[in-house]
């Protein structure tokens, strides 16, 4: 019955996360203006693929309007390093305007410098309206290839001009907007379909002095294209007068309000995702085979011959798996550790299928920025009762008797590494004063989270699960410890680890490149539906090979599986670190120390984290295995 409430009382939780989540959702509603309505240009952070040092918009001197306002943003929003801003940048529904005029500043050195800096390492302006996030076309040189696009436009571009040798910096300081729309004809209402930008830099000239009516020489706001010489660009040196402007397009499109986001989406190869599910699919249908053999073949030859001995004499003189009955469930060394490992596996394993389950009905579209991270916070919190549950009964089978002791392990060491490392990388982006440093009032959510809210629930799991009857051992346990025999060198624990981490690893590395690219290219990564059933794929391989090659073990008399199982499985991280480090090398155009210490940092987070949901796969699979066998044949 405790399990049963327990049970409901997940469920409702779950549903409550729904609805919430769905309240919160921005943009979900879509937003129908009329003509001549105003829309508000919003500007999010600063960003470079060279850095992944996230700035505020106004880290640089742009133009501001009369009053700076934030946008409230949600936990995920602010871990992501998002600053959500308005801007001078305001359009009018369906009227298009030329050459508009938005501030003009006069660089000192300061300014100067934070400009070729930023032009240098190539940071890149978000902006964002209704909801949608700024691109730049980009034409492929292939005309039948479809268009791609870049997500922000440059803050500048470094090169010659005039025949100087010297490398100069230009900022772009006049942008072509383009606003697609999905107009009704019967209401006469339209809704935002597309937000497109071509940046230019460009020199502007006026006669006089500088007033608000002020004619360009350099723009014509009567003229179909605004800007009417953009081969004299602007230069950024001190003492330089810059002028912004703009003009906006509107253009009507065929593509319905429900699909705008398919376009912005086109940067992923679908037949390269049909490669990976096909890839890992191999890599099962292999292991599902060996296991059959085992299964159907070995062990059950295995057991009809056990369960038919006649004589004691025969007994003796059998070999395998059988012979180490008396050992198999002797509690391991340091069954403090695995107990908690196995709990915190857990945790995971509920987190990512509650989360990816959640991603694939279309609760975490790209369009909630932030909403999968503040998603997976609440739930690895909320699953802290499973972790404990986990944690305590597995400690009570090997007859532990100091509960408390356990759940506090349980609690902190994993979440207390993972913070530790945390802290020295925000200390890190905070010292290079980027807009990524977690400022100190969502750091104290985040540790009234742990301590509020994740460690009761640990504590409430534990009880229940160290109140619940003792897993019972299909056989009984000698009180004198066998002799294991010498091992061949292909049962070495440390090479049949190594080698049980390369399948699981295999069959999750081609889409494990794109969660990469989304992450640290600033692309986004949508196809959830992919990603659950490469979820899926990774849970049998885990328990396959892990299955696979306990069975070796034990017919090799080695009775010590317990920590080799979890290893198995878990020594998969250890090659998602070193793919990690190959695609660093290969991929990213990193070269600031500071950038690859946070790239290092985090994916060891990562990497941590995915040694801890592989191995907990792989320890219960054997966990079942081993019961199921030894339960089967008959023990004097």
């Amino acid at each position: 019955m405790a399990i049963q409430r327990l049970h409901l009382w997940i469920f409702a939780l779950c549903l409550l996360l729904c609805n919430v989540h769905a309240f919160y959702l921005p943009g979900v509603a879509p937003e129908d203006f009329q003509r001549g309505d105003e829309l508000k240009v919003k500007v999010n952070k600063l960003t470079s693929i060279k850095t992944q040092l996230p700035y505020s918009y106004f880290s640089l001197p742009f133009c501001r309007p009369d009053v700076i306002i934030d946008n409230a943003e949600n936990l995920g929003e602010v871990l992501r390093g998002d600053r959500i801003e308005n801007s001078p940048y305001v359009f009018h529904m369906r009227e298009p305007q030329m050459c508009n005029v938005v501030c003009k500043i006069t660089l000192d050195a300061k300014a100067a410098k934070d400009f070729k800096e930023k032009i240098e390492d190539e940071y890149r302006v978000n902006m964002i309206l209704d909801n949608l996030p700024l691109v730049v076309p980009i034409k492929r040189q292939d005309q039948e290839s479809p268009q791609i696009y870049q997500h922000g436009f440059h803050v500048g571009l470094k090169g010659q001009y005039s025949g100087s040798k010297e490398e100069k910096y230009f900022i772009n300081n006049h942008l072509s907007f383009t606003v697609k729309y999905h107009q009704d004809f019967q209401t006469d209402s339209s809704r935002i379909v597309g937000f497109e930008v071509k940046p230019f830099s460009v020199k502007h000239d006026y006669e006089g002095e500088w007033n608000e009516k002020t004619r360009l020489l350099t723009c014509d706001p009567h003229a179909k294209r605004a800007v009417l010489n953009s081969d004299s660009p602007q230069e950024v040196e001190e003492k330089k007068e810059i002028i912004f402007t703009y003009d906006v397009e509107f253009q009507d499109s065929d593509v319905k309000w429900a699909s705008r986001w398919d376009t912005y989406l086109l940067m992923t190869d679908d037949q390269i995702h049909w490669f990976s599910i096909v890839n890992s699919l191999m890599i099962v249908l292999f292991l599902s085979g060996m296991v059959a053999m085992i299964m159907l073949r070995t062990l059950y030859r295995d057991i009809s011959k056990y369960n038919q001995l006649e004589t004691q004499e025969e007994a003796q003189e059998e070999t395998g798996w059988k012979l180490v009955h008396g050992d198999v469930f002797r509690p391991p060394a340091n069954s403090d550790l695995l107990c908690v490992y196995v709990g915190t596996g857990v945790q995971f394993f509920g987190m990512l299928l509650v989360t990816m389950s959640f991603a694939v009905l279309g609760f975490l579209s790209p369009s909630n920025r932030g909403g999968l991270m503040t998603a997976m916070l609440l739930l690895w919190v909320f699953m802290g009762l499973f972790a404990g549950y986990s944690s305590a009964r597995l400690y009570k089978m090997f007859k532990g008797t100091e509960w408390k002791k356990i759940t506090i392990k349980t609690a902190f060491m994993f979440p207390g590494v993972v913070f530790v490392i945390f802290f020295v990388l925000n200390a890190l982006i905070w010292g290079e004063k980027s807009s990524g440093a977690v400022p100190f009032g969502t750091m104290f959510a985040l540790v009234f989270l742990w301590f509020g809210i994740s460690v009761p629930l640990v504590f409430v799991g534990s009880y229940v699960g160290f109140k619940k009857p003792t897993i019972e051992d299909p056989v009984k346990t000698n009180k004198i410890p066998r002799q294991i025999p010498e091992q061949a060198w292909y049962m070495n624990p440390i090479f049949s680890i190594l080698i049980g981490g390369i399948l699981p690893f295999g069959a999750v590395f081609i889409e494990l490149f794109f969660i990469l690219t989304s992450i640290w290219l600033h692309q986004f990564y949508y196809i959830f539906g992919f990603l659950f059933i490469v979820f899926v794929i990774l849970i049998v391989t885990c328990a396959e090979i892990t299955i696979v090659l306990c069975y070796f073990q034990l017919c090799s008399e080695d009775y010590l599986w317990w920590w080799r199982a979890y290893l198995t499985s878990g020594s998969s991280a250890l090659y998602l670190f070193l793919y990690a480090t190959f695609y660093f090398f290969t991929k990213l155009e990193i070269t600031k120390p500071v950038s690859g210490v946070l790239y290092f940092g985090h994916m060891l987070i990562v990497s941590y984290a995915f040694f801890v949901l592989t191995g907990t796969i792989g320890f219960y699979a054997c966990f079942w295995f081993t019961r199921l066998i030894y339960s089967s044949v008959k023990i004097d």
